[in-house]
């Protein structure tokens, strides 16, 4: 297992308080050198975006306008 596998499995996962009650959610974690985790709720063992902070920041930035 390597350390970013290690660290995915590891992660604090959290979902917006946005969310509700529903499965179809997504989920962050934090992760080490200021990176963000991403993944569906419904699949946690499935892949997960990692996201630069720059590309975190135009994430939000680009769904808060939509």
């Amino acid at each position: 297992m390597t350390n970013l596998q290690r660290e995915l499995t590891d992660a604090p996962w959290r979902t917006s308080s946005h969310s509700g009650s529903g499965d179809q959610c997504v989920e962050v974690a934090p992760l080490s050198a200021d990176l963000r985790a991403v993944r569906d709720s419904k699949d946690p063992a499935g892949p997960a975006l990692v996201l630069t902070p720059a590309a975190w920041r135009n994430l939000v930035s680009a769904l808060k306008e939509s």
